[in-house]
């Protein structure tokens, strides 16, 4: 009988969740920046292997909130923990020993569902405790123990995807992604968190693959910033989405990029709606 089983990839922003799952999954789904909290909606990524699925859903950093984003940010987090059935609380090893996992996450009370700690970045240093489980995404090393320890805990039950997919969202969610990772490595330190893009027309079957998407930001001067010196920074932000995007789809893609104001949209509750960032439901164990 095959395996198949929600499994969630949590713990404090920068804590390497998205390097492990584009490892896990052998794809870059989860966009990846040394600055925290680059990861605002949760990514799935599938990995089949025999008669095993896992469907591993990497989540937002577990913080506490300052603003109405992160509010949401959170929400999410703790909606996608309540129906997993398993969670990896990743922790850096160059951090020390892991805290208690539940305190983390914001909720009234921990949760039934099995945590397992897993120490990041083994690479840099290695794991406070020699017999946790341990992980490399840049090397490998831990990764095949890992998948080892989590078939057991799956559940006996058919594929919920296609052995093939490795990954479940759309393809406007990537264009979107990949935009965003390319201002969080291109941008200084504020931008980022001030920027997200804003789909708005996506012809797949065209020729080149036509994509429009507006660049947010919350200020005139960020807009400046994002567009820079005779349009060289959008320029080569498009580049860098447009390389991700053409490798995800295999063929050229047309990106047709603008750059927009929405004052404080990570502030109001009815522009954040209105961009696919659903409001806390609040989660009951």
């Amino acid at each position: 009988m095959p395996r198949c089983g929600h499994i969630a990839l949590a713990g404090r922003p920068n804590a390497g969740k998205s390097s492990l799952l584009n490892a896990l999954v052998g794809a870059h789904l989860a966009i990846v920046s040394p600055k925290p909290q680059s990861t605002r909606m949760p990514v799935i990524g599938l990995l089949t292997r025999g008669e095993t699925q896992f469907v591993l859903h990497d989540l937002p950093g577990l913080l506490d909130p300052t603003y109405a984003l992160q509010e949401r940010m959170r929400g999410m987090a703790q909606e996608e923990l309540a129906r997993v059935r398993a969670i990896l609380h990743l922790h850096p090893a160059t951090e020390g020993p892991a805290p208690p996992f539940w305190p983390l996450t914001g909720l009234p009370s921990p949760l039934e569902t099995p945590v397992l700690t897993v120490y990041t970045k083994i690479d840099l240093t290695p794991a406070p405790d020699p017999a946790a489980l341990a992980v490399s995404a840049t090397t490998g090393q831990g990764l095949e123990a890992l998948v080892a320890a989590l078939e057991p805990r799956l559940p006996e039950q058919p594929f919920e995807f296609d052995a093939e997919d490795v990954g479940t969202q759309p393809l406007r969610f990537f264009a979107a992604e990949y935009l965003r990772e390319a201002a969080f490595e291109l941008l200084g330190d504020e931008v980022p968190y001030a920027l997200t893009a804003e789909v708005e027309e996506f012809r797949e079957h065209a020729k080149p693959v036509y994509i429009r998407v507006s660049l947010l930001v919350e200020r005139d001067s960020q807009k400046g910033i994002v567009i820079g010196a005779g349009g060289r920074t959008l320029k080569a932000i498009g580049q860098h989405a447009r390389a991700r995007l053409e490798d995800l789809l295999g063929e050229q893609v047309f990106l047709d990029c603008w750059v927009k104001v929405s004052r404080d949209w990570r502030r109001k509750a009815h522009l954040l709606t209105a961009l696919g960032f659903p409001e806390p439901r609040g989660i009951r164990p």
